[in-house]
């Protein structure tokens, strides 16, 4: 087979934003780079991808060799193209982006490229375009979040409405009225109020809640109307 004629060729790579959340912070997995350029600075998880290989399989690839994490779901967010973006050579990447909960991968994380989870509101100097990608990326997932309950994935089972809160103020980036967002969230009918409470973060202990999964799908329209906006939580 002939190559198209005349054609400059340009490399493609792929960066991994993953996203966490710890109960009480929203963070971002980031490792130190370990070639030039830029060697030793902060980085999202990157690599090139390979002969044969799709973006979705080089992504989950990179993911595993750099950090230890696998079976993480990704979701493919855009394709960043400037022809100056990376100093060495001409390189397009196909940025994804996952949200996941830390304690459930805490045993996974592999240190030997430094990965380290930072918290969002002190995220160190990036390279290249990486915070313009982290940036569009918190666009999306602030986006998904009111139309799907994929927040509640990043919790567990039973969690209590500090921690929703927490969640909601890491996602939106906008701080929230505690008694007017536990009176709204809770005005949704989609929570289910448990018996036990947690009872290390207070002497009183707060009450543990479950997603009503099932009025969920049936009436997500509730929380469509509830979270687009942070100003509309205050």
């Amino acid at each position: 087979m002939t190559r198209y004629s005349k054609q400059t060729r340009i490399l493609i790579a792929v960066d991994c934003i993953i996203f966490g959340f710890d109960g009480q912070q929203m963070k971002l997995l980031l490792i130190k780079r370990s070639f030039e350029p830029e060697q030793g600075k902060w980085s999202l998880m990157g690599g090139f991808v390979q002969p044969g290989e799709s973006f979705e399989n080089a992504a989950a690839r990179v993911l595993k060799q750099l950090t230890g994490l696998g079976d993480v779901y990704m979701e493919q967010l855009f394709a960043f193209s400037k022809p100056n973006r990376d100093p060495m050579e001409r390189t397009a990447s196909i940025a994804f982006f996952s949200l996941i909960d830390i304690h459930q991968y805490e045993q996974q994380i592999s240190h030997e490229y430094h990965a380290e989870w930072v918290p969002i509101k002190k995220m160190p100097a990036l390279i290249f375009d990486h915070r313009e990608m982290i940036e569009l990326a918190k666009e999306k997932l602030r986006y998904k979040a009111a139309l799907h309950p994929i927040l509640f994935e990043l919790l567990p089972e039973k969690f209590t409405l500090p921690q929703l809160q927490n969640l909601y103020e890491g996602i939106y980036d906008a701080t929230i009225d505690k008694r007017n967002f536990s009176r709204k969230i809770l005005s949704t009918g989609l929570l289910m109020k448990q018996k036990d409470k947690e009872k290390q973060s207070s002497k009183r202990g707060a009450y543990y809640y479950k997603l009503d999964k099932r009025k969920y799908i049936s009436k997500f329209n509730t929380f469509l109307n509830f979270v687009p906006n942070p100003n509309k939580l205050k």
